[in-house]
């Protein structure tokens, strides 16, 4: 059964997740790393969001998001 949305309001603090299945690797090395974090930085751009705290490790990341315009959908494809 998947998750229900989240709801959106201005001034939203969100904390974001995904894990690899069965926890294995999302990340083969520093370049897919660097290439998250460009990634991310470019949906902040378009999206308004502010990453107020993040941890990228080699099977998981965590995000803690700020969307000022009740957005936090906008950048998740």
């Amino acid at each position: 059964m998947p998750r229900q949305l989240p709801i959106e309001y201005p001034g939203g603090v969100y904390h974001v997740m995904n894990r690899g299945d069965h926890r294995e690797p999302i990340f083969c090395d520093d370049l897919d790393h660097r290439s998250f974090l460009a990634t991310l930085d470019e949906a902040c751009a378009m999206s308004d969001w502010h990453v107020d705290m993040f941890c990228v490790m080699h099977n998981h990341f965590h995000l803690v998001l700020e969307t000022p315009n009740a957005n936090v959908l906008a950048g998740m494809p």
